[in-house]
C-alpha cells in the first residue's frame, strides 16, 4: 500500500479502505474539507481525481483529554510544533494540553496565549485550565473566566488537589458551568515519597506508591460530586480498587467518567524492576490483578476512555537513581496500536475497530465537550478529520519517534497496527 499526501485544495480519495460499522470496502473522497462520498470499492474511485492511499481502516480522528506539550516553559523536551507532529503520527486531530507549563495555564489571557501559540499546527489544541492558582493547592482558579474563555477541563495533573474544601469548591463550580474536573489522585499523606507500586518497593530499596493513595482520593471525591453535581473525571486510573469505586459511583448514577494510559493497559511492576527508572511513571506501573481489572473496565465501558498522559522528558532526567528522575512516559505515537491489542479477539485476531473509535475519539471528545467538531463518525457530510490504520509489522525504536523527547516505555516492542495517514478537516498532517 501506498500513501500521498495530495496537494492544494483538490479532491482526493481513499481507496479499498474498511469502516467501522459498515460491511465491506469502500471508497471514500474528501472535497472541500468534507466526506463527500463513500460508495463500494471499485479500485478506481474516480478517473483524475488524486487517491491518496488504498488500503486499511478509517477511524475518526483520535482525540487525547491529556497531553503535556511542554510549552511554554519547558521546550527543551517537547514544544507545540514536536508534539503536534508526534499526536498526528498518532492519528490525532485534537489534544488536550495540560496546565503545567511555565508560566501555569491558569488564566484566561493565558489560555488565549496558548491558543495563539498553537495556530496553525497538525492539530487543534484545547488549553486545559489550572485549577488552583500556580497549581499550588492553596487557591481555585476563577474558574467562570477560564470557562467564558473556551476551558472545558480544569486539572493540577502532576499533583493532586488534595484540599477537602478545594475540591468542594471546584466541583461546585463544575456544576454551574457544565465543566470537568480531572483530578490527579494521589494523597500525599499516604503516598508521601513513593516512586514505584508498593508491593515490588522492597525489591528496588526504594518508598513504595501504594494503591490506598489514589483510591482514598477518588472515593472522596466521589463523596464530594454527590454533594455538588459537579462532573468528575478521573484520570490515569491504575488499581482495581479504583476501577470498583468509579463502576460503583456509575451504578449510582454520578456524573464521573475515567481514564486509563496506554502503559497501564499492557505494563507491570516487573517492567519496572527490570528497566529501572526509565518507568518512573505516576502513578507506577502496577500488579498484574490491577493491569487485568483496567483492562476489563474499558471493555466494559466502566473507565471511558485511553488518554496517554503524554509527559517527554530529557534523556538525562530519566537516569540516575528512583529517586532523582523525573516522572511520566510518551504515548502518543504508540495509544492506538496498544488499545487495538485490548480490542483484538484472542481467537480471531479481529479487532474491534468501533470500540477503539469510541475509547479514542467519540468518547474523549463528549468529555471535553468538542463532539460538535470531533469524534463525528466517517460518515457523508461529516468533517474529513480522520485516521487510516493498517495492519502492519512495526518495532517501536528511538528513529521511529517524532516527539522531541524519546522517554517511551515501548523501546523494542513489536505492534500489528500503524497510523498511516491522518487528515484534519481535509488537510494531510500526517502520511507515512
Amino acid at each position: 500500500m501506498t500513501v500521498s499526501a495530495p496537494g492544494g485544495g483538490s479532491p482526493w480519495w481513499l481507496a479499498d479502505v474498511a469502516v467501522p460499522g459498515r460491511d465491506g470496502a469502500f471508497d471514500l473522497r474528501v472535497a472541500d474539507g468534507r466526506i463527500t462520498d463513500i460508495r463500494p470499492a471499485t479500485g478506481r474511485p474516480a478517473p483524475g481525481e488524486h487517491v491518496a492511499l488504498t488500503g486499511g481502516t478509517v477511524l475518526p480522528g483520535l482525540v487525547d483529554l491529556h497531553t503535556h506539550l511542554r510549552e511554554p516553559g519547558g521546550e527543551e523536551a517537547e514544544t507545540l510544533r514536536t508534539g503536534a507532529r508526534a499526536a498526528a503520527a498518532g492519528g490525532f486531530t485534537d489534544v488536550f494540553a495540560m496546565a503545567n507549563t511555565t508560566p501555569v495555564t491558569d488564566t484566561a489571557e493565558r489560555v488565549a496565549e496558548l491558543r495563539r501559540r498553537a495556530e496553525g499546527l497538525g492539530v487543534r489544541l484545547h488549553p486545559v485550565g489550572a485549577a488552583t492558582v500556580g497549581l499550588a493547592g492553596r487557591e481555585t482558579v476563577d474558574v467562570d473566566a477560564l470557562a467564558d474563555a473556551g476551558v472545558t477541563l480544569f486539572s493540577d495533573d502532576g499533583r493532586c488537589v488534595d484540599d477537602d474544601g478545594l475540591v468542594l469548591d471546584l466541583l461546585t463550580g463544575m456544576a454551574r458551568r457544565g465543566t470537568a474536573f480531572a483530578q490527579h489522585a494521589q494523597s500525599g499523606a499516604i503516598v508521601r515519597d513513593g516512586v514505584v507500586n508498593a508491593p515490588v518497593a522492597p525489591l528496588l530499596g526504594v518508598p513504595g506508591w501504594p494503591a490506598a493513595g489514589e483510591e482514598a482520593v477518588i472515593g472522596r471525591d466521589l463523596a464530594l460530586v454527590a454533594a455538588t453535581g459537579g462532573r468528575l473525571h478521573v484520570c490515569h486510573v491504575s488499581t482495581a480498587g479504583s476501577v470498583a469505586l468509579v463502576r460503583a459511583a456509575k451504578a449510582a448514577g454520578l456524573p464521573v467518567t475515567a481514564e486509563v494510559t496506554p502503559h497501564h493497559l499492557v505494563l507491570g511492576d516487573e517492567h519496572a524492576v527490570r528497566h529501572g527508572p526509565a518507568m518512573k511513571v505516576n502513578p507506577p506501573l502496577r500488579a498484574a490483578e490491577d493491569i487485568a481489572a483496567v483492562r476489563a473496565a474499558l471493555r466494559d465501558g466502566t473507565i471511558d476512555i485511553v488518554a496517554t498522559d503524554h509527559a517527554p522528558h530529557p534523556a538525562r532526567t530519566k537516569t540516575g537513581s528512583w529517586q532523582s528522575a523525573a516522572f511520566g512516559l510518551t504515548s502518543l505515537e504508540t495509544a492506538l496500536p496498544v488499545t487495538a491489542e485490548v480490542f483484538t479477539d484472542g481467537r480471531t485476531g479481529t479487532v474491534d475497530w468501533e470500540a477503539v473509535g469510541a475509547v479514542l475519539s467519540a468518547r474523549p471528545a463528549v468529555i471535553g465537550r468538542i463532539d460538535g467538531t470531533a469524534g463525528r463518525p466517517v460518515s457523508v457530510g461529516e468533517p474529513a478529520t480522520f485516521c487510516v490504520v493498517r495492519a502492519e509489522h512495526w518495532r517501536a525504536a528511538p528513529d521511529t519517534w517524532h516527539s522531541r523527547s524519546a522517554n517511551s516505555p515501548f523501546h523494542g516492542r513489536d505492534f500489528g497496527h500503524r497510523v498511516v495517514l491522518t487528515a484534519l478537516a481535509g488537510r494531510v498532517t500526517h502520511a507515512a
